[in-house]
């Protein structure tokens, strides 16, 4: 891979990470910026009842930071994916940024118009490569039928749209009933419904759900893998891309990145 590219996507994905290191607890009242050490053991020793039992102590606090930064980590490094995918489709089938992205607006009754949007889009249409197009068409083709999908809508499907996760340890409903809703609109615009999971952690009970609503299930799998349930094997089969020797290369940097970040947040200040 070109020095400079393999040099752009891991800044791609470094750059949410590093944020995490200024997280500052809001503690429910606090304001945008966050909360102090000052400021916390100020507003905690004046509340009596958490004075009586010591929890201005600093302590406190950076197990407040620590909670908050660790959800932040896992959210930025999740962003730093959804960006890094879709320069990779950019790059590797030559789409524009408006060809990789997907959106559509939802009105409710007696609401303003609201725009949803998925992480990344591959158009059929905009393909320019035949060999890369026919290896896209045939694994939407596999994967819809993997998924129970009617012959004749897989023959009309005009692309593939993808949500990106790191993981998926939430069993939040709403998040769940909004990508179901997402997956909807996708099929009713013609496009196959993709959620791409960089790690192998979700909850058997959401994926389930997400198979149900005819979603098709790519996660972080290496063994056993093909690219009909691996991100890594789609990436590097359908898409061109080593995605797992990619990571592999740059684990040690990665790894300094996240250290950094984890060794602020546990201080007291």
């Amino acid at each position: 891979m070109n020095s400079e590219r393999e040099k752009r996507y891991l800044e791609l994905l470094i750059q949410p990470i590093r944020v995490c290191a200024e997280y500052k607890p809001r503690l429910g009242r606090g304001p945008k910026a966050g909360t102090t050490l000052h400021d916390f053991q100020k507003l905690y020793r004046n509340d009596p009842f958490y004075s009586w039992f010591g929890l201005y102590s600093p302590l406190m606090y950076a197990a407040h930071r620590a909670a908050g930064g660790m959800t932040s980590i896992y959210r930025q490094i999740g962003i730093g994916c959804e960006r890094l995918i879709r320069e990779i489709l950019k790059d590797e089938l030559e789409l524009t940024q408006d060809e990789v992205e997907w959106s559509y607006s939802l009105t409710a009754s007696g609401q303003k118009p609201r725009t949803l949007s998925l992480d990344a889009r591959i158009p059929l249409k905009s393909l320019r490569k035949p060999a890369q197009k026919k290896r896209i068409i045939g694994w939407i083709q596999q994967v819809a039928a993997d998924c129970g999908i009617n012959r004749e809508i897989i023959q009309a499907l005009q692309g593939v749209v993808f949500e990106v996760r790191q993981g998926y340890k939430s069993k939040d409903s709403k998040r769940q009933n909004a990508d179901i809703a997402n997956a909807a609109t996708a099929y009713s615009q013609a496009y196959l419904p993709c959620v791409i999971l960089l790690s192998t952690q979700i909850d058997a009970d959401i994926f389930a759900r997400y198979q149900a609503a005819k979603w098709v299930m790519l996660s972080g799998l290496l063994a056993g893998a093909t690219d009909r349930n691996s991100t890594y094997s789609f990436m590097q089969n359908v898409i061109g891309f080593d995605f797992a020797t990619f990571f592999e290369a740059h684990a040690g940097t990665l790894r300094e990145e996240v250290a950094k970040v984890l060794d602020a947040l546990l201080r007291t200040e």
